[in-house]
């Protein structure tokens, strides 16, 4: 069940994320909210992406929010990452306005 709160803040911040980086190379899911396509580089269109980031809300809340580090959190396991561009850590943190 989708926590209507966390629902809000996940998808203002991924929206945050797509202004930021621009673009459909990276797949950024955070199941079970929302997922988006952002970053530069080849478009992605049909099939598995080359380029997928997951992670839970709470992961993804704290690393916009600047709480945690990508690297701490791909390194504990929070966040699976695969494909050459599957890092956002030159996004984060994202500026977040109450």
């Amino acid at each position: 069940m989708r926590d209507p709160k966390t629902l809000e803040q996940v998808k203002s911040t991924l929206a945050l994320l797509t202004a930021k980086a621009p673009g459909r190379a990276i797949e950024v899911r955070v199941p079970p909210y929302a997922a988006v396509q952002c970053g530069d580089g080849p478009l992605h269109t049909r099939g598995t992406p080359a380029n997928v980031v997951e992670m839970n809300a709470q992961t993804w809340l704290a690393l916009a929010a600047g709480e945690i580090l990508w690297s701490e959190a791909l390194n504990n396991g929070a966040i699976t990452a695969s494909g050459v561009r599957a890092d956002l850590t030159q996004y984060l943190p994202l500026r977040i306005t109450s």
